[in-house]
C-alpha cells in the first residue's frame, strides 16, 4: 500500500510470466508418469496456469497459497520441471575439523602405548574416547569409521587362522609385530599403492 498525499493506493503485485517453452498438456504427461505425489501436484498446479487458468485455481490445485504458486514459478523459470522437485536435505556437518582429522591422523600413525593405554591396537572407541577427552567432541563408531574412510583408510581383513597356531605365540607376536594400513587410492593416484607399515595401527576394530 503505498501512500500519495491524502490518498492511499494499493500496490498490486504483477504475476511472473511463466517460461514459454513448455506447455500445459507435457506438464501433464510428466505428471502421470513420475511416482513422487508432490513434484506431480507443483506440475499440474503450472499446467493449469499455462492452460489459461488462474493463479488462485493452480493454488487450489497444488493445494497452496499465491506466494508459493509465485515460488513454483520462479523455480520452474529457472530449471525448467527439474526446479520443482524437493532437493535433498543436506547431511549434518561433520563435528570433525581439519585439526582434529590431523591430529587423529598422528594418533594412527604413532599407535597406542601397550603401558599406558592398554591396548596394542587402536579401537574405533578408543579413538572416540580419544576424541571426547581431548576436543569434548563426542562421535559415535559409526562417524568415525566415515570419517577414516574418508580420510583415506579402509579396514585390512585379517588372515585366516591356521588350525595348527599356538595362541601364545600369536599374542607374543602381536605385541611385537607391525600391523598394516592400506590407504585407499584417491582420483585414480596410486591405484597400486603398496602396504604401508606402521606401528601398532591396524584399522580400528568395532
Amino acid at each position: 500500500m503505498i501512500h500519495f498525499g491524502e490518498r492511499w493506493r494499493f500496490a498490486i503485485s504483477v504475476p511472473v510470466a511463466l517460461r514459454t517453452d513448455f506447455t500445459g498438456l507435457q506438464l501433464r504427461t510428466l505428471a502421470k508418469q513420475c511416482k513422487d505425489a508432490a513434484f506431480a501436484r507443483r506440475l499440474l498446479a503450472l499446467a493449469e496456469i499455462f492452460d489459461g487458468g488462474s493463479r488462485s485455481d493452480a493454488a487450489r490445485i497444488g493445494g497452496v497459497g499465491l506466494q508459493t504458486i509465485r515460488d513454483w514459478v520462479l523455480r520452474f523459470n529457472a530449471k525448467g520441471p527439474e526446479g520443482l522437485k524437493d532437493g535433498k536435505a543436506p547431511g549434518q556437518p561433520s563435528l570433525l575439523k581439519d585439526e582434529h582429522r590431523r591430529a587423529l591422523a598422528q594418533k594412527i600413525e604413532d599407535g597406542p602405548n601397550p603401558a599406558a593405554d592398554g591396548v596394542v591396537r587402536w579401537r574405533l572407541i578408543d579413538l572416540a574416547q580419544w576424541i571426547f577427552e581431548d576436543y569434548r567432541i563426542s562421535v559415535t563408531k559409526q562417524i568415525l569409521s566415515r570419517e577414516l574412510r574418508a580420510m583415506g583408510y579402509r579396514k585390512l581383513s585379517a588372515r585366516p587362522r591356521h588350525h595348527a597356531q599356538d595362541a601364545a605365540a600369536v599374542a607374543a607376536f602381536k605385541k611385537t609385530s607391525l600391523p598394516l594400513w592400506r590407504l585407499s587410492p584417491r582420483d585414480g593416484r596410486q591405484a597400486d599403492r603398496n602396504l604401508v607399515r606402521r606401528r601398532g595401527s591396524h584399522w580400528p576394530e568395532e
